[in-house]
């Protein structure tokens, strides 16, 4: 798993509470990402996850009904 610092500001989340982890809807790459990790058996930080701050915590929660790229292309401007 990525360490727990924001992917919009770097900011580097060092309480529960101040931030958290937000997991987009699957697009067919993440479903095989899954597929695979699955079958190795092996475990990873998913391609359809990321760490907000608390400035950026409730905007991205509210995009999670989009495919990260997405989210993120909305996060960012």
């Amino acid at each position: 798993m990525k360490p727990p610092v924001c992917c919009i500001c770097d900011k580097r989340l060092d309480y529960l509470g101040e931030g958290g982890l937000i997991y987009f809807k699957k697009r067919p790459s993440d479903k095989k990402w899954d597929k695979r990790m699955e079958e190795k058996g092996m475990v990873g930080h998913p391609p359809y996850a990321e760490w907000f701050c608390g400035d950026h915590y409730k905007k991205a929660s509210e995009l999670k009904d989009l495919s990260i790229d997405k989210a993120m292309k909305l996060l960012e401007t």
